[in-house]
């Protein structure tokens, strides 16, 4: 069975990876920042207007850090899990290893962004923002975006599925 989620819930191809990897950036573009922004500054129309401002600057740059990053989350879930393990096992070490260091990364320049300055402000309070990032992070991938990603890409494969056994027949 976990071979078959392997094969249903997750991209086939390159085509299929961008798709993938879209859903998932907008819903984080379009939540993450808004959870951070709230809990920092309170949860105000300006503050959400304004990030709706640099929104698609954030999809650029997380859409750029996920490729940076990618890899080397791979290698580190690899090391994690165990052959055997659950789908569902693979899905939160990888969600897990893949926003640590996303989070690293966007801590900074998340701020940079959202601030549309570049400043030191970020490293200084590193200790500070990070841990509260990579949580909020964590969850709204672990529970929301990597979820709707997979069913979408469920759903996908099962039409295409679907068309290769008719076209079989």
């Amino acid at each position: 069975m976990s071979d078959n989620l392997f094969h249903t819930h997750l991209p086939r191809n390159p085509k299929e990876f961008v798709a993938f990897m879209l859903v998932i950036a907008v819903i984080s573009v379009n939540t993450i920042p808004v959870a951070i922004g709230g809990l920092a500054s309170g949860f105000t129309l300006a503050m959400w207007a304004d990030l709706l401002r640099v929104s698609p600057v954030l999809l650029v740059a997380v859409v750029a850090v996920v490729l940076l990053t990618g890899k080397p989350a791979q290698l580190l879930t690899a090391r994690l899990v165990r052959p055997g393990d659950s789908f569902r096992a693979h899905m939160i070490l990888n969600a897990l290893c893949s926003v640590l260091l996303i989070s690293l990364v966007m801590t900074v320049v998340g701020t940079w962004i959202g601030t549309r300055q570049v400043s030191t402000e970020p490293l200084e309070r590193f200790a500070h923002l990070w841990p509260r990032n990579f949580t909020i992070a964590f969850f709204i991938e672990a529970l929301l975006a990597q979820p709707v990603a997979r069913q979408v890409m469920r759903r996908l494969h099962q039409r295409v599925d679907a068309r290769a056994a008719l076209a079989a027949a």
